[in-house]
């Protein structure tokens, strides 16, 4: 059997997107995907769905595997022919063992690629406003571990030299020993009132950071119960965290949100949330599928001309209906005089990427809106044509047949459950790890209720913020019995937003 191949990637220090384009691809293609405790569970999500994950993760006073162990799990996996991800935190070079890890590989024989990521060291000082160089301060930068045992005889840290001799010093895991380095530095000259900074899960919606000087930073840590994973940085640069700072400052920082649409569709609102420095996790409760049978479309299509109306009630809608006009080798000269009407902005926007322009969009962006519109429109044997999902509400063919008109509702595409990791899920609430749960349709309400199947649902959400983009799916969440906090007054992703936005403020 032909060895696999391992690489040892960098996942960066938190934020699941400063990850590199290399180490994304070597995730997405693994068999085989070996995470510590440090790697963002998000990179998860690109792994495929085969693959085997397995959890390796370390803290300073609790190992799952040693390292030998995990050195071994990944040489039986290449030797069984598996291409392995050894996704690491920060750089898999910089106290992260993955030489180590190398050196093992080599003596078995196997073939690695080291991919190198951001480390913790730069990001998360950037991240909490401090440069670790400047040329008003300092131009010289030294990462030190801060985990070595301060009772060994003979140190591996020349304190004489670091203490004085370079600008800014960072410290990787050293919560434990604080009081040790603090000492060291005093002890070799640095003078008491240097700045120095904590900082906790840096880059991610739980930072924390702490700023004080030596002299009272041990204080101050151990008031504020400060622990790891964290970074120490000294020197003069932590002085600029208060004019440079920017991640803090956004308006859902410290929020992680539960985006619970198709991953087709969750990149819209996750790119907003994110953009507001919010944390999206996406759990997809719901996936677009084709219709069992496209015959009653195909059928309606081939007559097309004797529609006078098509009403498109979603993205996903106008979608499949024009891939399968496409492919009945029609287009769009075949809807020559028949009006168009559109549920909302987005619908209207997609149409347009046809070439075409809606007849009428509502105000308000919702079914019952089409239908007081409509009403003003003699519909009396009017032929309405609607492409929809397979468990859309009937009101609006049953209202537009008592105006008169004659409806053909054609399921369009169909909606399935999602492929959320339900456990994962689970133990995030429990733990208290998400702070905003978003509903877009009255089927993610339904399906999330289903797929995490929690007796104890009610107590998991008691500190999460439950925010609907509208009254329909408002009404589902609280017939499953699940509180809503926000609700969108325009029935819109940018609407939900802004809601979500003014109950954080």
């Amino acid at each position: 059997m032909a060895k696999g191949k391992v690489y040892l990637i960098g996942a960066g220090p938190g934020d699941p997107k400063l990850i590199t384009v290399k180490g994304l691809e070597c995730i997405q293609k693994a068999d085989v995907i070996v995470y510590d405790r440090l790697a963002s569970p998000r990179l998860l999500t690109y792994a495929r769905p085969d693959a085997e994950l397995i959890y390796v993760g370390k803290s300073p006073d609790r190992h799952t595997l040693k390292q030998d162990e995990i050195n071994m799990v990944l040489v039986e996996k290449a030797l069984a022919g598996k291409n392995v991800a050894r996704l690491k935190g920060g750089d898999p070079y910089v106290f992260g063992r993955g030489g180590e890890e190398a050196e093992k590989l080599i003596e078995y024989g196997i073939e690695f690629e080291v991919v190198p990521g951001i480390t913790a060291g730069i990001a998360v000082p950037a991240y909490a406003g401090i440069p670790v160089t400047h040329r008003d301060f300092t131009s010289s930068l030294g990462i030190i571990t801060g985990n070595e045992d301060p009772t060994k005889e003979d140190s591996s840290i020349d304190w004489s030299k670091i203490s004085t001799g370079i600008g800014t010093l960072v410290f990787y895991m050293g919560m434990a020993n604080l009081p040790h380095i603090v000492d060291k530095l005093i002890a070799n000259g640095r003078p008491a009132d240097t700045p120095i900074a904590l900082i906790r899960w840096g880059t991610r919606p739980e930072q924390q950071t702490l700023v004080g000087t030596l002299a009272d930073i041990v204080d101050k840590a151990r008031a504020a119960e400060f622990k790891n994973p964290a970074i120490i940085i000294v020197g003069e640069v932590v002085t600029l965290r208060d004019k440079l700072s920017w991640f803090e400052k956004k308006p859902l920082f410290g929020k992680r949100v539960l985006v619970t649409r198709s991953r087709e569709q969750a990149s819209a609102l996750s790119e907003k949330i994110e953009a507001l420095g919010g944390e999206p996790w996406e759990f997809p409760t719901i996936d677009i599928a084709e219709p069992d049978d496209f015959g009653p479309m195909d059928r309606a299509i081939e007559e097309i001309e004797k529609y006078d109306w098509i009403i498109l009630t979603s993205v996903n809608g106008v979608k499949s209906f024009f891939k399968r006009l496409n492919d009945k080798t029609k287009d769009i000269r075949d809807l020559k005089g028949i009006r168009l009407c559109a549920i909302g902005p987005k619908t209207r926007e997609e149409l347009e990427k046809y070439g075409l322009r809606c007849d009428f969009v509502p105000n308000e962006y919702r079914a019952e809106a089409i239908i007081e519109g409509l009403k003003n429109e003699d519909m009396s044997g009017k032929k309405v044509l609607l492409p929809r999902a397979d468990i859309a509400r009937k009101i609006i063919p049953d209202t537009l047949k008592e105006l008169g008109a004659e409806v053909e509702e054609v399921v369009a595409y169909k909606t399935v459950m999602g492929a959320g990791n339900a456990q994962l899920l689970r133990d995030m609430l429990a733990e208290k790890k998400l702070q905003i749960l978003t509903f877009t349709s009255s089927s993610t309400v339904k399906n999330f209720v289903q797929m995490l199947d929690a007796p104890n649902l009610q107590d998991l959400l008691a500190d999460v913020t439950v925010a609907s983009i509208g009254p329909i799916t408002s009404n589902t969440a609280k017939e499953l019995g699940i509180r809503v906090d926000v609700e969108a007054q325009e029935y819109t992703i940018d609407g939900l937003v802004e809601a979500i936005l003014k109950s954080v403020q």
